[in-house]
């Protein structure tokens, strides 16, 4: 299909969904999940999907189709629970077919510039979409609240307002899937890659509680997510576990997203030095990229926090306590479905012990989880690794393997 022919189908699908429900008048304008617009942005072969793969070093085997993706933006809430819209790349195969589609909902790992999110950057955050979309399922990849074309700041790392924008993600999908003639069979496999791995935990356990009747969880697969803050990758910044450049820029953000949440700190001065605590906040707006924030911050978290608040992150309480521990609970159930974890024993952002401690969890619950180390790779070869792996066993749980 060309590039003219995909504008006309979108075109047409949104031209049905304003006859069918005038957007401005049926709804309320806190319906959670319903599609705001959607915009072609890629148009891509088989050949050139294995070479947007190959070119990152992800196993390009299993492409058996063309893709096309499109940038959904659709209605959720804030963290307060306030009304806003948020953005997501959806991604079809191009096969040909006009049955029923699987959906993979898959979330992304940290990212601070908004433009580098899915549905905008034809970046690493559309390598695990494209890759499963070329396998044979329609793909939901959210944004996130803030990211891409969203409005306001991105809440990184706040788990309980990434899974509603990923829910209310995956139902305005559902709409924009079937809007394009490709309807959603309902059936979901949850994957993601660092934070997003986090997410896809804890969207799996919404899932499986019954969170939308539109969706049954069939599988979960996530890769190196942080599992355990407070007892594993907060404490691996002060032995060496995480990598400096790392640490500096996860707890950069962390500090900052959080602080809009939680009572952290009154001034920036009170957590970081100067001249760092004049700027850090500015620099993560969502609008600066990684090399510009890291160009301008320390070395290190101990150049980067006052001595004091430094020590309280080595000894947490109070709100900074808090804030851990909200987010400290994705593996915290029994998935009642096929489960993977997936990691790396080389992985100096997210260290393994994390995922251990998911698996650990999940068998107080009375589920064995296998953890797949991928050995002495790093973070993104965590990903780069298992991503190819998450494919097949997705096939092998859907009988089409």
């Amino acid at each position: 299909m060309t590039k003219s022919r995909v504008l006309a189908a979108a075109a047409l699908a949104l031209a049905t969904v304003g006859a069918a429900v005038p957007l401005a008048q049926a709804h309320p304008a806190d319906a959670r999940g319903e599609l705001v617009s959607l915009a072609p942005v890629s148009d891509l072969g088989p050949a050139q999907v294995a070479t947007f793969l190959k070119a990152a070093d992800v196993d390009s085997a299993g492409v058996r189709y063309g893709v096309r993706g499109y940038r959904v933006t659709y209605r959720t809430v804030t963290p307060q629970g306030r009304p806003t819209t948020a953005t997501g790349l959806l991604v079809l195969p191009a096969d040909g077919r006009h049955g029923r589609l699987d959906l993979v909902a898959d979330t992304h790992g940290t990212m601070v510039d908004r433009d580098y999110a899915p549905s905008v950057g034809e970046d690493s955050g559309r390598l695990s979409p494209y890759l499963h979309a070329s396998a044979g399922r329609a793909v939901a990849a959210p944004d996130y609240l803030g990211l891409g074309k969203g409005p306001g700041h991105h809440p990184y790392m706040d788990t309980a307002s990434s899974v509603s924008a990923s829910l209310d993600m995956l139902r305005a999908t559902r709409t924009a899937a079937r809007e394009l003639g490709r309807p959603l069979t309902g059936d979901v496999y949850g994957t993601g890659f660092s934070q997003g791995g986090q997410v896809a935990m804890a969207l799996g356990k919404a899932l499986s509680q019954g969170a939308d009747a539109h969706f049954r969880l069939k599988a979960l697969a996530p890769v190196s997510g942080p599992y355990d803050i407070e007892g594993q990758e907060v404490p691996a910044l002060f032995d060496g576990r995480v990598n400096d450049i790392s640490g500096v820029l996860y707890m950069s953000y962390w500090l900052t997203a959080q602080n809009r949440l939680h009572p952290l700190y009154k001034d920036p001065a009170e957590a970081f030095r100067a001249p760092y605590a004049g700027v850090v906040e500015g620099l993560l707006d969502g609008t600066h990229t990684e090399e510009q924030i890291l160009g301008a911050l320390p070395g290190t978290v101990k150049d980067l926090l006052t001595p004091a608040f430094y020590e309280r992150l080595r000894h947490p309480d109070g709100a900074l306590l808090d804030a851990m521990r909200e987010n400290d609970h994705t593996c915290d159930w029994k998935p009642s479905v096929p489960l993977r974890l997936y990691t790396a024993s080389g992985d100096t952002d997210v260290p393994i012990a994390n995922t251990r401690s998911c698996a650990r969890q999940l068998a107080a619950h009375g589920k064995k989880a296998p953890v797949v180390d991928q050995g002495a790779v790093d973070h993104n070869g965590a990903f780069r690794k298992s991503a190819p792996q998450i494919v097949r066993l997705f096939d092998s749980v859907a009988g089409t393997a």
